[in-house]
């Protein structure tokens, strides 16, 4: 065999064994690596695709892409073929397509021309990846970030009125000292089971609805002096739903501190427990607290809302509010199998 011909015939088998390597990957690849024609039809499928988008190969080579868009972001198809008759690729365009079964799924594409051995664009490929658990961790970090900065906030609110409660009953400064140190450790211990997974003991051990309630309206007693009382049945609590529920109330007490009972002096707070085999119903009847116009508008609205409406969802919980003469009344109805 003449030498050229040989070598012609190792370059071919070089050649080849590429192509096959080369698909390996992208048959391997856990990205959906597509190709379609410059009409938008799709002309090669992988595995990726298919577990990402839920079509096999068989169904959904010969379709149109739009298969795979939402109808509200098929103006996205001919904006992107155009750029690819241009000539341009399109790196990490961060869009949303539709599963085969209609659910929805966050994904970054990088989209690149596929040319002819005369250098013609006859095509487009597609590298598509799924990056919805990257957008819920970010969107996770950011409500994290601002409960952060809610909490903070509420926290310089609340010792602000600890201080005003501790100077209307301390006779020198000595005593006003030891009130605040104490109302300030009571405050640190509330507000420590509101941090799951930061402090260990937070669910290491079983608490009651009542053991719960008094931890954290503590900081808002003195001695025998309370400016809250709670009356009722009693229940258990189990461990994992101890944050939520800790979260709840240390919202109400907040915003009772801030706006509501806990704010003037005279206020008190009234709490009322009754089961049922059912439910677990609670009653939080603030009095003599300041007259406000549009209590609503204050006492329930910001970060607060949108933290209580979170924590209220993961009890499967209804809170009702009105306002009368004497004060806000909350009422708090918690199926019981969602809490004990």
């Amino acid at each position: 065999m003449p030498l050229d011909d040989r070598a012609s015939k190792v370059d071919a088998q070089t050649a080849d064994d590429a192509a096959a390597f080369l698909a390996a990957i992208v048959e391997s690849s856990d990205d959906a690596i597509v190709s379609k024609s410059l009409a938008g039809v799709i002309t090669t499928w992988n595995r990726g695709a298919e577990r990402i988008f839920g079509y096999t190969p068989e169904e959904a080579i010969g379709q149109p892409i739009t298969i795979v868009i939402p109808a509200d972001r098929l103006q996205e198809e001919p904006a992107i073929l155009a750029r690819i008759q241009a000539g341009e690729r399109v790196d990490h365009f961060e869009t949303v397509r539709r599963r085969k079964d209609g659910t929805l799924i966050d994904i970054s594409l990088t989209i690149s021309p596929i040319r002819n051995r005369r250098g013609e664009i006859i095509g487009a490929s597609k590298i598509a990846r799924d990056i919805s658990e990257r957008r819920r961790v970010a969107e996770h970090r950011e409500l994290l970030l601002r409960e952060m900065h809610h909490r903070v906030k509420n926290l310089f609110a609340v010792t602000g009125s600890l201080i005003t409660l501790a100077a209307r009953s301390a006779a020198t400064p000595g005593e006003l000292a030891a009130d605040m140190k104490d109302r300030l450790m009571a405050l640190s211990r509330a507000h420590e089971i509101t941090l799951p997974g930061l402090v260990q003991s937070a669910e290491d051990q079983d608490t009651t609805l009542f053991q719960l309630l008094f931890r954290i309206l503590a900081p808002y007693s003195r001695h025998d002096t309370r400016l809250w009382r709670i009356a009722g049945e009693d229940v258990g609590i189990r461990r994992e739903k101890i944050t939520d529920l800790a979260l709840l109330f240390h919202e109400f007490a907040t915003n009772a501190t801030k706006y509501g009972a806990l704010s003037i002096e005279g206020g008190t707070i009234d709490i009322t427990t009754a089961l049922s085999p059912d439910a677990i119903e609670l009653v939080w009847l603030e009095a003599n607290g300041p007259l406000t116009s549009d209590p609503a508008e204050t006492a329930f609205s910001g970060f607060g809302k949108v933290l209580e409406e979170r924590m209220s969802h993961g009890l499967n919980a209804h809170i009702e509010r009105t306002w009368t003469q004497s004060g806000l009344a909350i009422r708090l109805s918690i199926p019981r199998k969602a809490i004990t």
